[in-house]
């Protein structure tokens, strides 16, 4: 089981955060930490003798040689291809969330939730699945509302929120209760979306949704693709 566990290293420039992260990790038999560094000319050199499967950075790590953010990450990127990176920041740019799913990096955790979404980060980037905590969860919807497919209308703050929800696994009924607004409301914003969205039922809106943003997940938790474990939010 131990040649089996996933190859984890460390980088964030404030070792305390690390500590805690690392004797948090220490009940998961899945995962083995090999390495901690502070900055990105620590993390390179450690690279050089000690591979890992999963990088867990810290988006803000000044005072390295070559840099932090979106410089440094698209460095690792082409350096080390093959090893998958989970992004801890508590910046909450949309600009920057969008340049880092750019580069590939589909693991990105808010360090304004909690770090129990870690666990479940790391799986996924192992298995090259999305995974996002709340926070960036709601940012990346964004991007996609944001940012319609050719010839479609970008959604209203209100359509866009009534999708999420019933994707998430909401009924009409419920999201008219918790959002305060009439069932013949919610119906209405939803088959607005549904037109823009250019789909004609349920599950197109679904599998539309899932397309765009497929870590789309209810408010008060995050979906974990590759853990059948995570439990999820749907209703059948």
């Amino acid at each position: 089981m131990e040649n089996a566990a996933i190859q984890v290293m460390f980088a964030d420039d404030h070792p305390a955060i690390v500590a805690g992260l690392i004797y948090m990790l220490e009940e998961h038999r899945t995962i083995k930490t090999v390495g901690t560094c502070t900055n990105s000319t620590e993390l390179i050199a450690k690279l050089g003798t000690q591979p890992c499967d999963v990088l867990v950075c810290d988006y803000s790590m000044p005072g390295g040689n070559y840099g932090d953010g979106i410089t440094l990450f698209s460095f690792l990127r082409r350096r080390y291809p093959a090893m998958r990176i989970v992004v801890l920041t508590m910046i909450d740019n949309p600009g920057i969330i969008r340049s880092l799913l750019k580069l590939g990096i589909q693991c990105i955790l808010s360090k304004a939730d909690p770090m129990e979404h870690l666990v479940a980060a790391i799986h996924g980037a192992y298995a090259d699945a999305r995974y996002f905590s709340p926070t960036i969860s709601k940012i990346v919807w964004q991007l996609n509302v944001d940012t319609p497919a050719s010839g479609s209308r970008a959604l209203t703050a209100r359509e866009s929120e009534v999708v999420r929800l019933f994707v998430s696994g909401r009924s009409v009924n419920e999201i008219a209760a918790q959002l305060k607004r009439s069932k013949q409301t919610i119906s209405s914003q939803k088959a607005s979306a549904m037109r823009k969205l250019g789909v004609g039922n349920d599950i197109e809106l679904i599998k539309c949704s899932i397309d765009t943003a497929p870590t789309l997940v209810p408010e008060d938790g995050a979906h974990d693709a590759s853990d059948p474990t995570q439990p999820r939010d749907s209703k059948p």
